[in-house]
């Protein structure tokens, strides 16, 4: 805490010495020769509509030079023509910049090591948050402060900005960088435009076509005084994801002496003791649901701009600014599990005999099980997110040296999964079940016919029908004033005040009872399943693995038993045991004030340029949930409100003519996630799992010093050497706690398990957010960016862009809340160590083509683990991309483009040996179309 003090004061001191040094300077640059053009527009950022993916890049290392920030920028191709088709695979082209996957595309990123939970996005000047849902191994549903970016096509924006220092300016709440995301208006284009776009996309996974269908139309009229823009972006996909998911590890004694393995299980070398050990002991690791699994995507996504523009006179302009997107999709999953080795009641693992096994380490790799539970299980899910957006933005120049703006807007992200229907078959006591993980798609053997209805059941008590409807909105309201004075040719004065108002609201239901179900005889399960087929193309599965196995047929299950009906047994309702947690809301209001010293000197012969200023901000956060009161749940509230003092300087130099340096230093914030500042709880019992997540109203935001210094070299108008350095010391950090705790130590009442299949000696993994002392954060940037026209001939047409970060960070982690519990040290959660990007291209006024590479090391995601893994991560990706287009014409353009074109898996571990967890793939994606322009 001293040393963040320290920083702070030096950090004012400094600034304001800098500001009197600038006004000493500022009369002796005014008998100086006046400063080159690209000094005078130094922090503005011109749109510039480009061609060609070399003007593209040319366009961004302009852009990026004039700013006196550390910024990175990627500009539009050409009209509604971005460089990639998702926005998040742009911006992983970004030093610094790793994104992560759902379904087959960029959905969230992390700049420099820190999620996109650290980073702010603004859409047309406006901060927005856009939440979609998933797959558990993909994040599930966002109710973080997470920017979903495959809500949104590339098509409708014209260029990203991403800026990783930090200025008064800028509203607060980003660590990792702000990034902008700016559509098309019609100002930008000097005559009437019309461009349409056409594609047909192509899985090799799911084998299927489907279209996507672009459009942008703009003009102006009245001298140029009034324009007019629509653009439009369609699409279809279809993906299929296949692969291994484990759900953790766990060790024989993870629920006490009569949760193990039967007294009868062998293993050459081991007694039972071992086995069944608990952590001290220690005892022996096995896959807790070793499982095969496909969900089926399908994804319908319509995306809309608008924008109006009027000119009244020279020195006005009013924009007005929509964006609409749906992104509609159904998820089908197909499941085959051995459930039972993760039951430690009478029924489950006691039962479970090992025959044999083999051990490295402390982890039984493969073995051979009788009495093992075995299920399998159809799921559906309907989810839809709409996201609108209106902006009014207002810039009117009074005189030469006074100008004033204004930003008001509102946006809201309503995301509705109106459809969660999960049902399941079972099997008790599976003779010949055996599993082995010494390869990394592991070999799974069920022991018998798994097609053959007469081998299943559903039984009462046992076989689960989950229907959990939810849904999520956030709003946003954002007001923002501003006025800016050139005080001489040097310095420009800065202040404005800003106002936000964030909502977020969780909702969701469930049945009273989910294993209470119809015990159905051999011949009514056999009229309500099918048998599902096709598993494991190109998936690398065992010789001699399943493919096929019988599943419940949803549809027929629904009709027969008419489960949707809201009565009797198959009622749902908010007031249950599991949906009570996920009811919940927040409220947050941020009002914010800002000086700024923008200046330009002369000092040493050297031109200086760059800012200093201070902002202040006032939060006030309101929430409410369910939490137990006494021997009752309740509805309950809390308030809270803080300010915060964050200053901040940039300061660039141009060493010459075609050398830059920079220095920026600040100080900066990011707020907690929404979904953890609920002062209410969250019980879920699924299947074997017992989880129980509590929020915190009082938790702190995370806080960080950040010094920054990047030296680049831009030799010519496509070239860009760079080397940057930074460093973050972050204060405090909000980490999610998670331990393994018996119910009775949960502060519950017995009666919330009414309706569950859990008792109150089940350990449940208990996850809290906590602030935890933070550490530091340190690391360096390399990027290169070069057209090779020292090569004769026609090799003057390729060129190279590429990156590489490094990054490594130490982070204190707490195991408890415990006064002198021990503490974990690791990396940040989510940072990977080392990031990279090499694209080659060539281009000539008719062809282009390039192909990328995208590499990003392993990284965290959960420290420390559940059941007693140490951690949980994810492994190293490396993803292959290319694209190739040629013009036809002037005005006709035809491009193919491959995504993902080695497959690469999602590799995701628990504990520091890198047991498996997750091991799928989604395919290689390909894309050919047409594009003309009018």
């Amino acid at each position: 805490m001293r040393t963040s003090q320290q920083f702070h004061v030096c950090l004012k001191a400094g600034a304001s010495a800098l500001v009197l040094a600038m006004a000493a300077a500022a009369g002796a640059a005014q008998a100086q020769d006046a400063p080159a053009a690209d000094e005078q527009q130094a922090d503005q950022v011109d749109e510039i509509v480009v061609t060609g993916f070399r003007a593209s890049l040319q366009s961004a290392v302009a852009a990026k030079r004039r700013e006196s920030g550390v910024v990175d920028v990627i500009k539009a191709e050409d009209i509604a023509d971005f460089p990639d088709l998702n926005l998040a695979e742009s911006l992983q082209r970004v030093p610094g910049v790793t994104i992560s996957r759902s379904n087959g595309e960029g959905r969230q990123i992390s700049v420099r090591g820190l999620g996109s939970e650290y980073t702010r996005v603004r859409v047309n000047g406006m901060e927005a948050i856009a939440t979609t849902g998933g797959t558990v191994n993909s994040g599930g549903t966002n109710r973080t402060r997470g920017f979903d970016f495959n809500m949104f096509a590339s098509e409708l924006f014209n260029s990203l900005t991403v800026r990783k220092s930090a200025s008064a300016d800028v509203e607060e709440g980003s660590l990792g960088a702000t990034v902008d995301l700016q559509t098309a208006r019609p100002f930008d284009y000097r005559e009437p435009t019309l461009v349409m776009g056409v594609q047909a996309s192509y899985n090799d996974l799911a084998r299927d076509v489907q279209p996507r269908f672009t459009v942008l139309a703009s003009d102006t009229w009245m001298d140029g005084r009034v324009g007019a823009l629509f653009s439009a972006a369609y699409e279809q996909r279809h993906i299929l994801e296949e692969g291994a998911n484990i759900t953790r590890w766990s060790h024989g004694g993870s629920n006490g002496a009569t949760g193990g393995f039967n007294a009868a299980s062998t293993i050459a070398g081991y007694t039972v003791a071992q086995i069944n050990g608990t952590l001290a002991s220690p005892g022996l690791y096995h896959p807790r649901i070793p499982a095969y699994v496909q969900y089926d995507h399908n994804t319908e996504r319509l995306g809309l701009t608008g924008a109006l523009q009027f000119r009244p006179d020279d020195q006005t302009t009013l924009t007005l600014d929509v964006l609409y997107s749906d992104v509609k999709s159904t998820r089908d999953e197909h499941q085959l599990q051995a459930i039972g080795l993760s039951r430690t009641n009478a029924t489950g693992r006691p039962e479970t005999i090992i025959r044999s096994g083999v051990v490295e380490g402390r982890n039984i790799v493969a073995g051979v099980f009788d009495a093992v539970d075995v299920r399998t299980q159809t799921a559906h899910d309907e989810l839809e997110t709409q996201f609108q957006q209106y902006t009014f933005t207002a810039t009117r120049d009074w005189t030469d040296r006074f100008r004033t703006g204004f930003i008001g807007g509102y946006s809201r992200s309503e995301f509705e999964n109106p459809v969660s229907t999960i049902v399941t078959f079972d099997r008790a006591n599976t003779n010949g079940f055996s599993y082995d993980f010494r390869s990394r798609m592991p070999n799974i053997n069920f022991g018998f016919d798994l097609t053959n209805p007469a081998n299943w059941s559903m039984i009462n008590g046992t076989s689960e029908v989950r229907i959990r409807p939810n849904a999520v909105t956030n709003t946003f309201s954002t007001a923002k004033a501003y006025g800016e004075f050139d005080a001489n040719e040097n310095i420009t004065l800065k202040g404005g005040l800003d106002y936000r108002r964030f909502t977020f609201d969780a909702s969701g239901q469930t049945r009273a009872t989910e294993t209470v179900v119809q015990t159905l005889t051999p011949a009514q399960l056999a009229a309500v399943s099918s048998v599902f087929s096709g598993f494991g193309r190109n998936l690398g599965l065992p010789g001699g693995v399943a493919t096929s196995w019988l599943a419940p047929d949803l549809n027929a299950f629904i009709s027969t038993y008419d489960i949707y009906s809201n009565t009797g047994i198959y009622a749902i309702s908010d007031q249950t045991t599991q949906a009570r947690g996920q009811n919940f809301n927040v409220a947050e209001n941020d009002l914010g004030a800002y000086l700024q010293a923008d200046f330009r000197f002369d000092a040493f012969g050297l031109p200086w340029r760059g800012d200093a200023g201070v902002r202040y901000v006032l939060t006030e956060q309101s929430s409410s949930g369910y939490a137990a009161v006494g021997s009752t749940i309740q509805l309950v509230s809390a308030r809270r409100d803080y300010d915060l003092v964050l200053p901040s300087a940039n300061l660039a130099v141009d060493l010459t003519d075609t050398i830059v340096a920079r220095l920026s230093a600040a100080q900066t914030i990011s707020r907690p996630s929404i979904a953890t500042l609920t002062p209410g709880g969250d019980i879920n019992v699924q299947g074997a799992n017992r989880n129980f997540s509590s929020g915190n109203p009082n938790i702190d935001p995370t806080k960080s010093d950040n010094v920054d210094f990047s030296l680049e070299w831009y030799p010519d108008a496509d070239s860009l050497f760079a080397v940057g350095i930074f460093y973050k010391k972050i204060n405090t950090f909000v980490q999610t706690l998670s331990q393994g705790l018996p119910f009775t130590q949960l502060g519950l009442p017995a009666s919330v398990l009414t309706g569950t299949a859990a008792t109150t000696t089940d350990i449940f993994q208990v996850s809290q957010p906590v602030n935890s002392p933070g550490g530091d954060l340190t690391g360096f940037e390399i990027n290169v960016q070069k057209r090779l026209d020292f090569l004769p001939g026609w090799l003057e047409n390729f060129g190279v862009q590429a990156n590489y970060t490094f990054v490594d960070s130490n982070i204190e982690y707490l195991t408890s809340t415990t006064a002198g519990a021990p503490t974990i040290n690791e990396t940040l959660v989510g940072l990977s160590k080392n990031a990279a990007n090499f694209t080659l291209y060539y281009e000539t006024d008719r062809f282009s083509i390039r192909g990328s590479a995208a590499y990003r090391a392993g990284y965290l995601t959960q420290v420390p683990g559940n059941d007693g893994n140490s951690v949980h991560g994810t492994n190293e990706t490396l993803n292959f991309d290319a694209q190739a287009s040629y013009n036809i014409t002037e005005r006709l353009k035809v491009s193919v483009e491959g995504i993902n074109l080695t497959d690469e898996f999602n590799d995701q571990y628990v504990d520091a040996s890198n047991r498996l967890n997750v091991y799928s793939h989604t395919g290689r994606q390909f894309f050919a179309g047409l594009r003309y322009t009018f």
